[in-house]
């Protein structure tokens, strides 16, 4: 039988949810730490879609996989829900950029940003994205042997990804090296980071060991790296408006805040690019690898992919007007954001008291709202473990149900670089199955890793096929 709610809370949290009992939690930690998803699932389909737990067996909390729940917290009633100190603790790390900002001071930098991922921005964009999956395709043909090559899918859609999302910042690639180690740091930070989330009484082994102190180097070489980037551009500024990159940098460069006609200060700039680098090119590369993943699996869809590119195509280079014409491509990926959203979990903390069908929310209640469940709720999703593209088709039945497909969350706070990702994607996707077929070449299939975002944990080895 579930635990009755923790003594120290005043007030009944959305009662009556159901709570794990805390010392199961305590003792379920390390594995909940090795496996977060696989704990979740089970913790869900035991207790119900809402429950109450104990973050690494101490600090209380809700999950809830419940899409009107969902909807309630992040479109609804947001104004009275922030992310919590589970996001604002990556600050530290990141910066405070949109990812980690909010209130009024998210509002005014969400209001600068905006424009430079509005549709005829985005349209610029993609040459350059064009361009980056080209060099990819171009860089796996020169490594086929006997017209074929085995590829660690992730390791490569990093790189294609931190391309894109630096020449759109830049208008120029950082090198491979400072791409290498600008992946290295970020895989090393979230995985700290989410196992003092996971496992807080480590904390004081962390800092006695000196594990905050390498984190926090690590943060300040990334933040260096993307400095000197910013000055560059300031130290050599254009001659004149129409010698001036048409890049995402310039762009905050160039503007102005309403209120005061200043520009951003370079500590401000510097997190904002910092968000726009890390977040930019850590989704979708995720996204990516995910996906050919699938398609490794599915065959018959690549197939039904090429089938549509070459009706609307006839074997060119597809042009930012030519995507809408390409509809089975973009369920394709819609499909694989569904079954890995590469933002697997979202939190959110109540700023005073609400209520939601009838039961109180107390003030500080914590929530923890799993996006992977509700893509996978048994519910929502007929066989939702399926692979079915045609779920996203106009008109399928039935529709995707409101507020349980959130790949780039939802609300206000809904990921302003959404199109820039779905637009870089199927392009590398098309360009892709141009010239590939992809295959399975591992034996078991890949481990998830649920940090900060949805990844694979070690190499995702893919075999791509010349066609």
């Amino acid at each position: 039988m579930p635990a009755s709610l923790p003594e120290f809370a005043a007030k009944p949290i959305v009662a009556p949810v159901p709570w794990v009992p805390r010392w199961r939690t305590l003792l379920g930690s390390v594995a909940f730490t090795r496996d977060p998803i696989g704990r979740l699932n089970n913790i869900l389909t035991e207790y119900g879609d809402t429950v109450g737990v104990h973050l690494g067996g101490i600090r209380p909390g809700m999950v809830t996989r419940d899409p009107a729940l969902v909807q309630h917290i992040l479109q609804k009633n947001h104004r009275r829900y922030l992310k919590s100190d589970l996001t604002h603790g990556l600050i530290r790390y990141l910066g405070r950029g949109l990812l980690t900002n909010e209130g009024a001071d998210w509002l005014r930098q969400r209001r600068l940003i905006q424009p430079g991922f509005h549709r005829q921005r985005l349209a610029g964009l993609t040459r350059l994205m064009q361009t980056a999956a080209a060099e990819w395709t171009t860089e796996l043909t020169a490594r086929t042997t006997d017209g074929a090559a085995i590829v660690d899918t992730h390791e490569a859609m990093t790189r294609v990804a931190f391309r894109i999302v630096a020449r759109a910042t830049f208008s120029a690639s950082l090198s491979e090296a400072e791409g290498e180690r600008l992946a290295a740091i970020l895989t090393e930070i979230q995985a700290f980071y989410v196992r003092t989330i996971r496992q807080p009484y480590l904390r004081p082994w962390f800092r006695a060991r000196g594990t905050y102190r390498r984190n926090d180097l690590l943060s300040q070489e990334l933040r260096e790296l993307v400095r000197g980037y910013i000055r560059q551009r300031r130290q050599h500024p254009p001659a004149t408006p129409a010698e001036a990159p048409d890049d995402l940098l310039q762009m905050l460069l160039d503007t102005r805040y309403e209120d005061t006609g200043e520009p951003m200060q370079e500590e401000q700039l510097l997190d904002e690019v910092n968000i726009l680098l890390v977040a930019g090119h850590e989704t979708s590369a995720n996204a990516l690898s995910w996906l050919f993943y699938l398609l490794a699996q599915n065959p018959a869809v690549a197939d039904k992919v090429r089938a549509e590119m070459e009706a609307v195509l006839a074997g060119r280079t597809p042009e930012f007007n030519d995507l809408p014409q390409l509809p089975y491509s973009l369920q394709v990926v819609q499909e694989a954001l569904r079954l890995y959203p590469p933002a697997w979990i979202l939190d959110r903390v109540a700023l005073e008291d609400d209520e939601f069908q009838g039961q109180r929310i107390p003030k500080g209640t914590l929530f923890s709202l799993y996006l992977y469940g509700v893509h996978h709720h048994p519910a929502l999703w007929p066989d939702a473990e399926v692979f079915r593209p045609e779920r996203f088709a106009p008109g399928a039945v039935p529709a995707p149900p409101p507020y349980g497909y959130l790949p780039f969350g939802g609300g206000p706070r809904l990921c302003v670089g959404s199109h820039f990702a779905l637009t870089e994607i199927q392009l590398v996707l098309l360009e892709t199955l141009r010239y590939f077929s992809v295959e399975p070449a591992q034996e078991s299939p890949p481990v998830l890793m649920p940090l900060v975002t949805l990844r694979p944990q070690g190499e995702l080895l893919l075999r791509f096929r010349r066609l």
